[in-house]
């Protein structure tokens, strides 16, 4: 399973403690990650194994949504900073637009990421 992990900068810190908490279930599973790429420099530095895509603001929010749409990225795990403002924010919405559209869950805080990933 693909599962993509995107978080914005004031969200990073939960990301990477998410994954921690989870990391046994994440390796179990053989679970694969991919990543904007300042996220997942984030995450291989805390251990995992991460496929990077560009940083958000760069088009890694519409790299992922593409793999969305190919049916390659089964679920996103989208840590949102609801308090700041992101230049960004027309990819952002293209990719939850397109979890929609194509049925794939989204979690975008913690606690919903945690209902998905011991649903798996």
């Amino acid at each position: 399973m693909e599962i993509a992990i995107i978080a914005h900068d004031g969200k990073k810190a939960e990301m990477i403690q998410f994954l921690m908490d989870f990391k046994a279930l994440i390796l179990a599973k053989e679970i694969q990650l991919v990543s904007t790429g300042t996220t997942g420099k984030n995450a291989e530095k805390a251990g995992f194994k991460v496929r990077k895509f560009l940083s958000g603001p760069y088009g890694g929010d519409a790299q992922i949504a593409g793999r969305v749409a190919e049916g390659k990225t089964e679920m996103v795990f989208f840590f949102r900073d609801p308090l700041d403002k992101h230049p960004h924010e027309p990819d952002i919405a293209m990719l939850m637009r397109l979890c929609d559209v194509h049925d794939v869950p989204l979690a975008t805080n913690p606690a919903t990421a945690e209902l998905l990933i011991k649903a798996i």
